[in-house]
């Protein structure tokens, strides 16, 4: 086994798989040209969502079933996990949008406004109808990659913005990759974060809409993330006028409490993709990659993680039997 790792990255992929190394107990280095996780990261624009059957309404089977391990994954590395749910709503005249929702997934029981006001009273005079997703989970973005570099840090792991790489080399860069990773493209995602200390949402909200579905969710302290967009693009730039618009009129549309809301932050990124949305972990040209988490990053860097580690493993069994 080669005595240091050096893993390109420091994102979400990045950092988890450090996390696994390093409880494996093999030494890590990490290089990254902002030194640290940071805005230069897609992760640090996600929304932190544990929603593996939610997923599974446009993802593969796959998604599903790797997710279903993230959010016992973060607990075990010390990160903060909210376990309420998702709740998934439509308004009354795309009631068919919802029934479509149920119909593709699995994991959920349906509510009426009774049910709703039960979960999320603020919700209840304007919904119906809606689905919960009892067994998913929420986290923090910022929060938990703060802690996994704490973790690290406390380990003994090197964070460096330049470098020669040493010994094995894990290849976490996202996009950057696509110097040796050609088929790798960008999807773009813009987000929104408010403040509305009149409303209290204490889970992800998923609303169904045919051209503008939102996602919505809850940080503390009346604080709320709003996303997200899928552009087919690499663009990284700042936020378009349009996606912003359509992103506040659907949290409007949500509760009209959000009109008075304070906007915190707009952003922006593009998220790495394969050709079928599911992420790889592989060897090429002497260095193990992973990419392609698309817009599932904190819900499957664990696995790819495991999977990656196990992969490193087996290849330096193979070379001391050599």
């Amino acid at each position: 086994m080669t005595d240091v790792v050096t893993i390109l990255g420091a994102g979400v992929a990045g950092l988890t798989v450090a996390q696994e190394l390093t409880t494996r107990g093999l030494r890590v280095r990490i290089v990254d040209p902002a030194g640290a996780p940071g805005p230069q990261a897609c992760s640090w624009w996600a929304g932190g969502m544990l929603a593996p059957f939610c997923e599974g309404e446009s993802a593969e089977p796959a998604v599903v079933r790797l997710g279903a391990q993230a959010a016992e994954w973060w607990q075990a590395a010390g990160v903060e996990v909210v376990r309420e749910g998702t709740l998934v709503l439509a308004p009354g005249r795309d009631r068919s949008e919802l029934l479509r929702f149920a119909r593709r997934t699995e994991g959920h029981r349906t509510l009426d406004r009774e049910g709703i006001a039960a979960l999320e009273p603020d919700l209840a005079e304007r919904f119906d109808r809606a689905l919960h997703f009892a067994a998913e989970a929420h986290l923090a973005p910022r929060a938990a990659l703060a802690k996994l570099m704490c973790n690290l840090v406390g380990r003994g792991v090197e964070f460096t913005d330049r470098g020669a790489a040493e010994g094995e080399v894990i290849d976490c860069r996202g996009l950057a990759a696509r110097d040796c990773l050609p088929d790798l493209r960008g999807v773009r995602g813009e987000m929104v974060i408010l403040r509305a200390p009149g409303l209290m949402i204490r889970r992800p909200v998923r609303l169904l809409h045919p051209r503008h579905p939102l996602y919505i969710v809850p940080r503390g302290e009346g604080v709320y993330m709003l996303g997200a967009t899928q552009i087919e693009t690499g663009a990284r730039g700042p936020a378009t006028l349009r996606s912003v618009v359509e992103l506040l009129n659907a949290a409007y549309a949500l509760h009209p409490a959000f009109a008075e809301a304070e906007v915190l932050e707009i952003g922006a990124d593009a998220r790495p993709a394969f050709a079928d949305n599911m992420p790889r972990v592989f060897r090429r040209a002497g260095r193990i990659h992973i990419n392609g988490l698309f817009r599932h990053g904190f819900l499957l860097s664990p696995a790819m993680a495991i999977a990656a580690a196990d992969l490193l493993m087996a290849t330096g069994r193979k070379e001391e039997t050599a």
